[in-house]
């Protein structure tokens, strides 16, 4: 299975007055959406599973890869106070047959890549736009490996 983790891109900061989930991608925002839009479009397989976090950020991070003809489907478990185990058990990690791409946020987004690619740290740091592909192999008859396959930001995308 190959699970793919995007943070939403660059949002405006909250407030009192504006709730967490309501916060609207920025400029720069739209701009990280749209370079990573495009290039996971060129990457990711036509029966990739999308599922994305209700809040307004994420939904507009993921309408750029909407834009190239990409469903996707908004799911409220993916919600900005999701956990790791959240996340995995939408996923279905690790048995699902098609790859999945989940848009969401940190912390927990950064608790499954550690949990995943590196149990021995607490927690890793996906920024703002970023994905970070991970995939399971059979290896040589050792069982499913996991492995790290890709880790893309925005500013290495050209386009």
């Amino acid at each position: 299975m190959d699970l793919i983790l995007w943070r939403h891109a660059d949002a405006e900061l909250g407030h009192e007055e504006l709730a967490d989930h309501l916060r609207r991608l920025t400029p720069k925002g739209q701009k990280q959406a749209q370079k990573m839009a495009y290039w996971l479009d060129s990457v990711l397989p036509h029966n990739c599973r999308i599922l994305v976090s209700p809040a307004v950020r994420t939904r507009e991070t993921v309408a750029a890869l909407a834009k190239l003809n990409r469903q996707f489907k908004i799911v409220e478990e993916l919600n900005t106070e999701a956990s790791a185990e959240d996340l995995l058990r939408v996923a279905h990690w690790p048995d699902a047959r098609e790859t999945v791409l989940l848009v969401g946020h940190q912390p927990a987004l950064g608790e499954v890549a550690t949990r995943l690619i590196t149990p021995i740290q607490n927690s890793c740091a996906v920024r703002k736009g970023n994905v970070w592909w991970i995939t399971q192999k059979e290896r040589d008859g050792e069982g499913l490996r996991t492995y790290l396959k890709a880790i893309m930001t925005p500013d290495l995308v050209i386009k």
